[in-house]
């Protein structure tokens, strides 16, 4: 047991981090690695692939790696999550471009590049970065008006929305403009804006309705099911179905030997068929178990940037679940999207470590973190307070450091 006067990196990690955030984290790594035990060998099965655990054994290689960056990037300050989300962003960006060049083509998309017989989404390791930089930049905008620091957000979205909307990758575009929409209205969005980027993305979703073939059929499927194929949505309510309150039972289902990509984008419906509705909602308590404690951190941050960086990550992490649960249960149109720490794939499961390791780190308990944000508001603002509360806070800090 550690003790509280330890005063070692890993001691004062232990008594600052949130250990019901990261015992809850942990929990959906297991409930991952047990749904792709009894999801995957069917899809082995299914591509004539001997080992029928061959996916499950690389889950497992890619979770060890996926544990170690988020409790690596845990131990990091505010500062340097800045400072290597800036390196993050840029590297992946290239490599966002590059899929346009290089990147195969998938089902009518470059979205993967291979690199030393390793196959890498940069999008999903973009998306943490984005959210912490764009978070970054409004809260600049808070503390110093006269910075262009939206200006920059808005070419900083749209230096992403481009290689996404040129891939393409429709699904990944939505969630980006829904966390970067909702830390503009925490930065103080005024109405005008608000109506002006509504309408401006209704009318990016109705022009990829009528341009884009495959949301078009998408959208179609969902609102007329008689309108074209549905058999994987129909797959998923089967199992769903099959399953009931208690499933039934581990390596029993039958529907999920029918039911193509069963161990990642409806890895929900595998859970339903063999254990049932009961632990369909233990998984949907804990994401919102994550999101609400999260944002109930968020509220305790003076600081602005801690602020809407919290918020940002935990809305994507929330934003992706809810997505891929809902198309499951088919109250949204069919979306590849994988659900959080629990979906087969390598990349999408380091680029959620890294984020919720930014969590982690940015929740954590810092003696003296109020004082500093303090002293970091507007000269305006301090002066407003008085003098006394702006010597309360130096000396705070002082004490602090």
């Amino acid at each position: 047991m550690m003790s509280r006067a330890d005063r070692t990196a890993l001691s004062e990690w232990w008594w600052t981090v949130d250990r019901a955030l990261l015992a809850a984290l942990a929990a959906l790594m297991v409930i991952g690695i047990i749904l792709c035990l009894a999801a995957s060998p069917a899809v082995a099965a299914r591509l004539n692939i001997s080992d029928p655990f061959h996916f499950v054994n690389r889950q497992v290689v890619f979770l060890l790696p996926a544990a170690v960056v988020m409790i690596l990037t845990s131990f990091l300050t505010p500062r340097a999550l800045r400072r290597v989300c800036v390196g993050v962003f840029l590297v992946f960006l290239v490599l966002l471009l590059a899929t346009l060049v290089v990147g195969p083509e998938v089902k009518g998309a470059r979205r993967w590049l291979t690199i030393a017989s390793i196959t890498i989404q940069p999008s999903e390791f973009i998306k943490p970065a984005f959210v912490v930089l764009a978070a970054w930049l409004f809260a600049e905008s808070t503390k110093n008006p006269e910075m262009p620091a939206r200006l920059m957000a808005f070419g900083l979205l749209a230096s992403v929305l481009g290689p996404l909307v040129r891939q393409p990758d429709f699904g990944q575009s939505l969630l980006i403009c829904l966390v970067w929409g909702a830390l503009f209205f925490l930065a103080g969005l005024r109405w005008i804006w608000m109506f002006g980027l509504v309408g401006i993305g209704a009318g990016g979703g109705t022009l990829a309705y009528f341009t884009v073939s495959h949301v078009h059929k998408r959208i179609d499927r969902f609102l007329n099911p008689d309108s074209g194929d549905t058999y994987q949505i129909d797959m998923a309510l089967n199992s769903f179905r099959n399953g009931g309150w208690f499933g039934t039972g581990p390596g029993e289902g039958t529907v999920k030997r029918m039911l193509p990509d069963g161990h990642t984008d409806f890895v929900f419906a595998v859970a339903g068929e063999e254990f049932g509705v009961i632990l369909c909602l233990i998984i949907l308590a804990l994401f919102a178990f994550i999101i609400l404690r999260a944002l109930s951190r968020a509220m305790e941050e003076d600081d602005p940037f801690t602020r809407f960086a919290i918020t940002g990550l935990s809305l994507l992490f929330g934003l992706q679940a809810a997505i891929n649960m809902a198309v499951n249960v088919h109250i949204a149109p069919a979306k590849g999207m994988t659900l959080p720490f629990i979906s087969y794939g390598g990349s999408s499961l380091i680029s959620l470590a890294f984020g919720m390791g930014m969590l982690l780190a940015l929740s954590r308990k810092r003696p003296g973190a109020k004082a500093l944000a303090a002293l970091s508001e507007p000269r305006s603002s301090r002066d407003n307070r008085g003098p006394g509360a702006a010597a309360a806070a130096g000396a705070a800090a002082a004490g602090a450091a």
